[in-house]
């Protein structure tokens, strides 16, 4: 039977979820004789090791705690044994009894940022939300980014690029897709985000244009090596022609880079 703890984890787990806030859920799913928490009992352990609930503290708890961090790293799942007999002998306590505890990680869905919504900006955002990202777009032009134009969205930025992105997270689960209208966008975006921790950043545009925006960065003062991480010109050579094609090339190349495997390829 849940305990109102249980309970609590739960509204916390919810909450988490509901906030796009990583978080793993520790469940004790099976025990043998003497042990500090029954079956059923429940836990979260956030990024920063704080906790809700408890699995039975001690070592054990510890042991679990850095195991549910490497959840959160591979978003995977893991089922831990632990036996309480000998503390001499490595084990994480000495209650006489055995335990099984459940990690799951709730992970928020990986983000797609595209800096322009015309005809290509759309279709990436379709396509994104398809795939099961959160889509956020941004564009000076309010006209673009109503519901009726935009209406698989889920964040939409309105006004100059720096004013628009200046309150919003950008973390190593956001890839970033630069298919903007003109240079100077281009220019004034790339200089706002180059330093931001995402997976990707790639620009749409000819090999003259990015030379064009490079040269007018590097000017500002940024180093030509951290130039050399953006992806230019955006995308897998698919030979696509159509902006649906376009936006098939675009999200390739960040499911490549998500995946690890252009670092494979690399290899």
């Amino acid at each position: 039977m849940a305990t109102g703890e249980d309970h609590q984890v739960l509204r916390e787990l919810s909450n988490a979820v509901a906030a796009g806030t990583p978080v793993v859920l520790a469940t004790v799913v099976a025990t043998r004789r003497s042990v500090p928490r029954h079956a059923g009992t429940k836990m979260l352990v956030f990024g920063d090791r704080s906790l809700v609930g408890t699995v039975g503290g001690g070592a054990m708890e510890s042991r679990v705690i850095d195991e549910a961090l490497e959840r959160l790293r591979s978003g995977t799942t893991k089922l831990l044994d632990y036996k309480l007999f000998e503390p001499d002998r490595g084990d994480p306590g000495l209650c006489g009894g055995e335990v099984q505890i459940y990690l799951e990680p709730y992970m928020p869905p990986p983000t797609i940022l595209v800096v322009g919504a015309g005809h290509v900006g759309r279709a990436v955002v379709d396509l994104a939300h398809w795939l099961g990202y959160r889509a956020v777009v941004t564009d000076d032009r309010e006209d673009r980014l109503t519901k009726d134009v935009m209406p698989n969205a889920d964040v939409r930025l309105e006004g100059p690029v720096v004013e628009a992105l200046a309150g919003h997270e950008i973390t190593a689960e956001t890839s970033i897709v630069i298919v903007s209208r003109e240079v100077d966008i281009d220019v004034a975006a790339i200089a706002h985000l180059i330093g931001a921790p995402a997976g990707y950043l790639g620009v749409m545009g000819s090999s003259r244009r990015w030379k064009k925006v490079r040269d007018r960065l590097m000017d500002g003062g940024i180093e030509e090596a951290a130039l050399d991480g953006v992806h230019v010109p955006i995308g897998i050579d698919l030979g696509a022609e159509t902006v649906e094609e376009i936006a098939v090339s675009i999200l390739s190349e960040v499911i490549r880079v998500r995946r690890g495997a252009e670092a494979s390829e690399a290899d």
